[in-house]
């Protein structure tokens, strides 16, 4: 029994207040490089032959990163390690579950995101959005799903290159951040 209370008192949390302060520094650049970056995306997107609603090179787990890069680039999960092998690694297995794997929609995306997880754990690039790409992958249209392996390298990679660039650039305007704290 008092395993069971030990195991629900975990749920109470360990401090009493967030340990992030805010600086309207820090605000302005997190704003700027969410709007920059994903504004960029969009507006490059505008010069393919996909419609809006495929929207290649945004992908809705990108909204995710830039919240990560933008707003917490201090954070583990924002460094470029596990923002590039997060994503990278979602895409691949979301695109080979739904080019090999003959399973109702259901089962393939936890299948797809479950996997991604435990590859993205033990080559310690744990990146959440990562897992929205693998599962982009499986419920995506069927032009995304046309593109393939393509779909790795566009929209994921190019536009992570992107994201990535804008985050060296704003970051770094703020006296108060660093980005990146580590590439590796």
């Amino acid at each position: 029994m008092s395993w069971l209370k030990n195991y629900f008192s975990k749920m109470r949390g360990g401090g009493n207040s967030s340990p992030h302060p805010i600086h309207w520094r820090n605000a302005l650049c997190s704003w700027l490089g969410g709007f920059i970056g994903i504004g960029l995306l969009g507006w490059l997107g505008t010069y393919t032959d996909f419609t809006e609603q495929d929207g290649t090179f945004i992908i809705g787990s990108f909204g995710a990163t830039a919240v990560l890069l933008y707003g917490s680039p201090s954070a583990p999960f924002s460094q470029p390690r596990y923002v590039l092998g997060g994503h990278i690694i979602g895409a691949l297995v979301g695109v080979t579950c739904a080019k090999y794997v003959v399973a109702p929609l259901w089962l393939l995306a936890a299948l797809a995101v479950s996997v991604s997880i435990v590859l993205m754990y033990l080559t310690k690039t744990t990146h959440p959005p990562g897992g929205a790409t693998a599962l982009t992958a499986i419920i995506g249209s069927h032009k995304i799903h046309e593109l393939g392996y393509w779909y790795v390298l566009h929209p994921v990679i190019e536009s992570l290159i992107l994201l990535l660039l804008i985050a060296l650039l704003i970051n770094n305007l703020s006296p108060l951040r660093r980005y990146p704290h580590y590439w590796y």
